[in-house]
């Protein structure tokens, strides 16, 4: 049953931020009558959209089944015990705990002195990795910066020559962009954008249609070296229809003119003493956290991520490693990373790993 409300939770994949994504099922005799999940933010919470596809008062004895913890207080949509107290819904089994400290546990004991069975903790691990973005944010007030690389099996960052321009296969690099709907930001360096011209966007096929979207985009670019030369040569980061989400994070050092020209264009530019180091990481997270940007995916290059590492303002990483083994480095070898409590996944011939890292 609690699978079963992961999977209506997982339907709001990266809809949900700065809120946490939640599944519910509201089962009677051992059958499911109604499901619901939250499906934006502001939305009603799944709870309340599970009783209100009922559409009548659950039988005695019901069960709710709820990948988090119910909210306790009274926010935009109401207290969620509230509304199951007064459903005269006798059991209610949680997965995670709410993380919120000021709110953690608040929920069991509110149903229980309402004489609510409760049962907590259960699939309590993938609950709660279901929203780490938004367990981070709740918990620090700071955004989860988590750092990703491809590499071959021997830890290279370019296939050899003639295997492919892709170091992954067409599952890895489909995950990638699965996660990449989860993170509200994503981050690369100059570097990067000169070489790749990426565009940074989440693209998916679902049901034989093909999506894109696109969330915040940050470039590191000290000096705006990217924006130098004529406007038709700019990447596209800066001239196609989403420039408008795009964040450059340069120095004073850079030149005012071209910050300008960029600002004309649509393009927004943060400026801060440093982009590099504890100082210039530390800037760059709390002025996300004041935008209610809860999440940055930092997608390279070497020098980025290994800056990001020393200054210990990476949080999370994800390792995709190939099925081929060779290769040649390219600007440099991102440092290994130290994860705790490492998840696996395969994709196809390739691997990932991911977790939190090691400060």
């Amino acid at each position: 049953m609690m699978g079963r409300a992961l999977d209506l939770a997982r339907r709001a994949w990266g809809a949900t931020h700065p809120n946490p994504m939640v599944g519910a099922l509201l089962v009677e005799e051992g059958v499911v009558v109604a499901e619901g999940w939250h499906a934006r933010d502001g939305g009603a919470h799944a709870e309340r959209v599970a009783l209100a596809a009922l559409a009548r008062r659950p039988a005695a004895g019901a069960t709710l089944y709820v990948t988090l913890e119910p909210c306790s207080t009274r926010g935009r949509t109401g207290a969620c015990c509230d509304l199951i107290r007064e459903a005269g819904i006798a059991r209610v089994v949680i997965g995670a705990t709410d993380p919120n400290p000021a709110h953690a546990g608040r929920a069991c004991g509110l149903l229980r002195s309402a004489g609510i069975e409760v049962r907590a903790g259960v699939c309590a691990e993938e609950c709660a990795d279901l929203n780490l973005v938004f367990n981070h944010w709740i918990t620090t007030g700071l955004p989860l910066l988590a750092g990703k690389i491809a590499t071959t099996r021997d830890g290279f960052s370019i296939p050899p020559p003639g295997i492919s321009r892709w170091i992954t296969g067409e599952l890895a690099r489909a995950d990638a962009h699965r996660w990449r709907r989860l993170f509200p930001g994503i981050l690369v360096g100059a570097g990067t954008v000169r070489t790749d011209n990426p565009a940074l966007t989440r693209r998916w096929t679902e049901e034989g249609v093909g999506h894109e979207e696109c969330g915040r985009r940050f470039v590191l670019d000290p000096m705006l070296a990217t924006a130098a030369g004529a406007q038709a040569d700019w990447p596209r980061l800066y001239t196609d229809r989403w420039r408008e989400r795009t964040t450059v994070v340069a120095t004073p050092a850079a030149d005012p003119q071209l910050r300008w020209r960029l600002e004309a264009a649509g393009v927004t530019v943060w400026e801060q003493a440093t982009t590099r180091g504890a100082a210039g990481w530390g800037k760059f997270a709390r002025r996300c956290a004041e935008e209610g940007v809860t999440g940055v995916l930092i997608e390279g290059g070497a020098t980025v991520l290994n800056d990001a590492l020393a200054a210990g303002a990476l949080d999370y990483g994800f390792w995709y490693q190939a099925r081929f083994a060779g290769g040649s480095v390219w600007g440099g070898e991102v440092e290994r990373w130290e994860l705790t409590a490492p998840m696996g996944a395969r994709l196809g011939e390739d691997h990932l790993t991911r977790g939190r890292i090691l400060a």
